[in-house]
């Protein structure tokens, strides 16, 4: 277990990193230990799971992706209070309980049951952008944080008097789905994931042009595209894309369902008209019916964006050895997932048994994270109004976010390691 910093301040807010810290994964942050602010699982074999032993009387949600709300049922024997927007209210019940089922069925001890699951809507309580609420004497606020729709910035106010601004994943460019985070509250202190620092995006239009002009070379000489896609903001934005490039699609897996969730909440959308269409537009494939799929210059959008089981496999055995045919990524690879090991080895793990790829194998980067020169202007903007000190969280190299913080700011910033604790007075 680390150990305890102090840093001076005015008043006492007391921070503990449980996850997500020199990693990608298990985002968990636990304040004056009885607010928890998310409390994920990092993907991989075996998943790693946040500190436990906690006992929060409060759950803040900042969105619905599992790294950052894959364990929360788990807390539900102590009912807490729990405050997210409404879109991942509705989202993190699909993908939480998709996560139950793919572990029943595959004989995996899944961290929480039915019954926590059942508890866990039933406390959850949603709340829009910009809507001040208290609870335990906290006074609490969610901010736009343009990763995903629902994605909420999360501003808290302690008994002390003293503020944190959480920032979840957090993304300040607009993407065909959601606009950007464009605004933010004063803080004392910050703490902010780090996924891109040290590594800029392609502009967003170029990245596209290569994506579709790469895909329409694979389908001219007959050879099929998948498209492994998270299910949740990546395969939305993708089918746009595709639709806006007259490219009609097969579209399998969780994303359809996403989408009808989404489709409920038009206001945290950029285009639902767009949205609409594109899914009026791609071709739905019943779990039932993929054999019916002609696999000869069609393009197929599928889930796991990783690889970790998922339609994508099932499409990736029939063309993994068909040299024509392509394999484009779209998303971050974690460590320790098929996706990564694809990308490092051209091999693959496919229901146990190793496959050497032949088809092309190509990754884009269609994040939904601010790059390096975005997460600075964010500090910078936040040390300029009085931010008093920055932790580093959610990426691979937090440590040199931190240092850069120090040197190029003159604010303290702190890189967590698992477990440190850290009172602020």
């Amino acid at each position: 277990m680390a150990g305890k910093r102090c840093l001076k301040g005015v008043d006492i807010m007391k921070l503990r990193f449980l996850g997500a810290c020199r990693e990608v994964g298990r985002s968990a942050l636990l304040l004056d230990d009885n607010v928890m602010l998310d409390y994920g699982i990092k993907m991989g074999e075996p998943p790693e799971y946040p500190v436990n032993g906690v006992r929060p009387e409060v759950v803040l949600l900042s969105h619905c992706h599992i790294d950052h709300s894959g364990l929360l049922p788990n807390l539900m024997d102590i009912e807490p209070e729990v405050f997210m927007t409404p879109p991942t209210a509705d989202l993190a019940n699909l993908l939480l309980k998709d996560s139950l089922k793919i572990a029943e069925s595959t004989g995996v001890n899944a961290p929480y049951d039915a019954g926590d699951l059942h508890t866990f809507m039933y406390k959850t309580k949603t709340v829009d952008y910009r809507i001040k609420f208290q609870t335990h004497g906290y006074n609490v606020e969610f901010y736009d944080a343009g990763h995903i729709p629902g994605a909420a910035c999360t501003h808290v106010t302690s008994k002390s008097g003293e503020s944190l601004l959480y920032t979840g994943d957090i993304n300040t460019s607009d993407t065909r789905l959601v606009s950007g985070a464009v605004e933010f509250p004063n803080a004392d202190y910050l703490a902010i994931e780090s996924t891109y620092f040290s590594k800029e995006h392609i502009p967003r239009k170029e990245t596209e042009e290569t994506f579709i002009e790469s895909l329409k070379s694979t389908l001219d000489i007959g050879g099929n595209v998948i498209i492994p896609a998270f299910a949740i903001g990546r395969t939305q934005e993708l089918l746009m894309l595709l639709d806006a490039y007259g490219i009609r699609p097969y579209v399998d897996g969780m994303g359809k369902e996403a989408y009808e969730i989404m489709m409920k909440h038009p206001s945290y959308l950029r285009n639902p008209t767009h949205l609409k269409r594109a899914f009026d537009n791609a071709i739905s494939v019943k779990s039932s019916r993929r054999d019916d799929v002609p696999l000869e210059s069609s393009v197929i959008v599928t889930t796991s964006g990783m690889l970790n089981g998922g339609p994508s496999m099932y499409y990736l055995n029939k063309l993994y050895d068909d040299p024509k045919s392509k394999m484009m990524l779209t998303g971050y690879q974690v460590e320790g997932t098929n996706g990564r090991m694809a990308m490092d080895t051209g091999i693959i793990e496919n229901n146990g048994v190793l496959q050497q790829l032949r088809l092309k194998l190509e990754q884009y980067d269609f994040s939904a994270h601010a790059g390096d020169k975005e997460l600075k202007a964010i500090v910078k903007d936040f040390c300029d109004r009085g931010t008093k000190a920055v932790f580093t969280m959610h990426g691979d190299n937090t440590e040199g976010f931190a240092t850069w913080i120090e040197e190029e700011i003159g604010v303290q910033a702190y890189a967590p390691v698992i477990g440190e604790k850290f009172d602020l007075h």
